[in-house]
């Protein structure tokens, strides 16, 4: 999530976290609030990382999979991984 996103949501910053790169590094990002996520009649409740030098708003793994979605790359669009009903999953 970008800064100018965040700021434009209105969700305040709760914390932060260290995040491994690629390259082996870490970096630290804000991680704001509780973002409730929807697509269709799927929706899911996750914080937010705020990444100032990001282009477009990203949404990871962690929500896909609590929504029950995967992405279809042949068709380019986001599918159910158990067909169209969302398979609830309790944690």
């Amino acid at each position: 999530m970008l800064r100018h996103s965040r700021q434009k949501l209105g969700l305040a910053v709760e914390g932060s976290i260290a995040s491994p790169l690629a390259d082996g590094s870490t970096i630290r990002y804000n991680q704001t609030e509780a973002v409730k996520i929807q697509r269709k009649d799927r929706n899911t409740t996750q914080q937010a990382l705020v990444v100032p030098e990001a282009n477009d708003v990203f949404l990871g793994l962690l929500p896909l999979e609590a929504m029950d979605l995967m992405v279809d790359p042949v068709h380019e669009r986001l599918t159910g991984v158990h067909g169209n009903q969302p398979l609830h999953i309790l944690y």
